[in-house]
């Protein structure tokens, strides 16, 4: 699937970016299908490395789908190619953010889970650039709106972000000020951040502080969860970390023996 999005370049010329989104990857549920969560991998990663790993996991309940990201230049890479959600370049607190990457992967992402059923609860989480773009899927859904103004179709019942930050935190208190029931919908939902110590690609200090951007603008159900020693990758103490919470969160039946 692709999307087109029109940004005016140097001399006012309207560059077309055209987003080509990867392979698709689903993991059906061992159990009952009660809940269905998008997962969003890292930078330079695809969806089928996430879907062995969630495969694993005690969730029965829970059906996964795990996109693969357009290929697109990366400032960070010095313009080089990469699969990645958005255009990112050197990561700190004043750089600019991406609103049409950011925009057109959580369109892919609501597209995705727009044809589960009724009854299905919903989520989206992500590892790294992953988390980053799940963490601004979670204030779309607040919103009800994209970056661009385009309306939102998901209600989310649970977001995680691992390794992540959140995109255009500067500006969410006054988005949410300007929306009528953006507190409301921004107070009730859950979101898990766990972070790593020892995380020398996405600083700690980033999740850190998206947690307390996040709790300080009416998100009021968000759980912070600090690893001491984690680099920029997972282990089984976070994993398991992550499965009770959906599980509470998501209010699913249990585990599979």
């Amino acid at each position: 699937m692709s999307f087109t999005s029109s940004s005016v370049g140097s001399g006012g010329r309207t560059v077309r970016r055209v987003f080509e989104f990867g392979r698709t990857y689903v993991v059906r549920p061992k159990g009952k299908h009660q809940a269905t969560v998008v997962w969003l991998h890292g930078l330079g990663d695809n969806g089928s490395s996430w879907s062995q790993h969630l495969e694993t996991l005690p969730l029965p309940n829970i059906k996964w789908i795990c996109p693969t990201a357009p290929t697109q230049p990366i400032k960070v890479f010095g313009g080089f190619p990469s699969t990645a959600w958005f255009d990112v370049g050197e990561l700190s607190e004043d750089a600019p953010d991406d609103i049409e990457g950011l925009d057109a992967s959580a369109a892919h992402v609501a597209n995705l889970l727009s044809t589960e059923p009724d009854d299905i609860k919903l989520g989206v989480g992500g590892f790294s650039m992953g988390a980053a773009t799940a963490l601004y899927s979670a204030t779309c859904f607040t919103l009800r709106k994209y970056g661009n103004g385009n309306p939102y179709p998901c209600n989310l019942s649970a977001v995680v972000g691992l390794s992540g930050w959140l995109p255009c935190s500067k500006t969410l208190s006054k988005k949410l000020e300007e929306v009528d029931d953006a507190r409301r919908r921004a107070a009730s939902l859950p979101l898990l951040l766990c972070h790593g110590k020892g995380d020398d690609v996405v600083p700690y200090k980033f999740g850190e502080k998206s947690s307390q951007a996040l709790s300080s603008t009416g998100y009021q159900n968000v759980a912070f969860k600090a690893y001491n020693g984690l680099g920029h990758y997972t282990v089984p103490e976070e994993m398991d970390e992550v499965c009770a919470w959906l599980l509470s969160k998501l209010g699913l039946e249990g585990t599979s023996s």
